[in-house]
């Protein structure tokens, strides 16, 4: 497992972005819980946020690609709008504990 970042740096309906040797990788964090997602979109495979750390659509409910605006719900990463619709993006196995959040890579 990988450190990522203290808890307190993923707050409620954010989204932040790593790059831990070499693999990009985003967390969001929806009603308490931490999900883990490799950032790349299956449609094209492009990194998926607006600006560094910026996955999230206006409404902080969905992450969203900013090339093809493609929608995937948080909870599980399934494409729900977009040219990638029924596929999903990768995800990763983590957890949070008392010193933050931890990946599996």
């Amino acid at each position: 497992m990988k450190f990522l970042c203290s808890s307190a740096a993923l707050a409620p309906n954010t989204s932040l972005g790593f790059d831990i040797d070499g693999c990009k990788l985003l967390a969001v964090r929806r009603d308490g819980i931490a999900y883990f997602y490799i950032n790349r979109c299956p449609h094209r495979g492009v990194a998926l946020e607006w600006q560094p750390g910026q996955f999230l659509d206006d409404s902080a409910s969905l992450i969203q690609c900013a090339t093809h605006g493609a929608l995937f719900l948080i909870e599980t990463g399934e494409c729900i709008a977009g040219p990638c619709a029924g596929r999903s993006l990768v995800a990763l196995p983590g957890r949070e504990d008392a010193q933050g959040l931890w990946v599996d890579l």
